[in-house]
């Protein structure tokens, strides 16, 4: 994901004189893995008020108490996180008609056939697809969890809308952790993707591979080159 503003994205290369373009920059990628972290946490102590069988997890957060009351913290302390990132990365996930395109070339993604992909901008509709979809369920998990949040909104709400917020929160986050679980996977099945929230850049083949119009973009702005003293 990349900043609303038009910020140059200056480009660098590997130590093999491989062509490479920033794809990330330093604050960006800082907000990602802090964003990733509180995810990770607030997953791990979920989980662990969620089931008996998982109450062992609070022993992560220094116990059962303890969790209760970190818990709805690491929600807020993501909501945050994740509002910089929606500011920074909302208008290149807005829908456009690349997406369809590359929706219909969902078998040739799976297949693994890239070079039949048409040519997309820098994000394709898979990953607007989790931008939007963890949009909305953060959402809806903050503003449910407020309402169960009982240390400082028990007296708001009454026990039937409790229950109703409890059962919402609930769904939100395991369908949360699925679309992060698929995110993940995703990143690390297409070689080369890691690195850009890793490095900050990607290879000029991979860009050329997946974003291809992104790609024409950057090069267009001067933001790909070659590290001439490497060849």
């Amino acid at each position: 994901m990349s900043a609303i503003a038009p910020e140059r994205q200056a480009s660098v290369a590997d130590t093999d004189g491989e062509v490479v373009v920033s794809r990330y920059t330093g604050v960006q990628r800082v907000n990602h893995w802090i964003t990733a972290l509180l995810f990770t946490l607030l997953g791990l102590s979920g989980l662990a008020l969620f089931s008996p069988y998982l109450f062992f997890l609070t022993g992560l957060f220094g116990g059962g108490q303890s969790t209760r009351a970190v818990h709805p913290w690491f929600g807020v302390a993501l909501m945050l996180s994740f509002a910089v990132l929606f500011v920074r990365f909302w208008r290149l996930n807005m829908p456009s008609r690349d997406d369809i395109t590359w929706m219909i070339h969902i078998g040739d993604i799976v297949r693994n056939r890239h070079d039949r992909l048409p040519a997309i901008g820098k994000y394709n509709a898979g990953q607007k697809g989790v931008f939007w979809s963890q949009t909305a369920l953060i959402l809806v998990m903050f503003f449910s969890g407020l309402v169960i949040w009982d240390q400082y909104f028990f007296a708001y709400t009454g026990i039937e809308q409790k229950r109703y917020a409890l059962l919402t929160h609930s769904l939100a986050a395991i369908a949360a952790m699925a679309i992060i679980l698929v995110h993940i996977y995703a990143g690390l099945w297409i070689r080369g993707t890691s690195r850009a929230m890793i490095r900050g850049s990607v290879t000029g083949g991979w860009a050329r591979r997946h974003h291809r119009k992104w790609f024409k973009q950057a090069t267009l702005r001067g933001d790909v080159h070659r590290d001439v003293g490497h060849g």
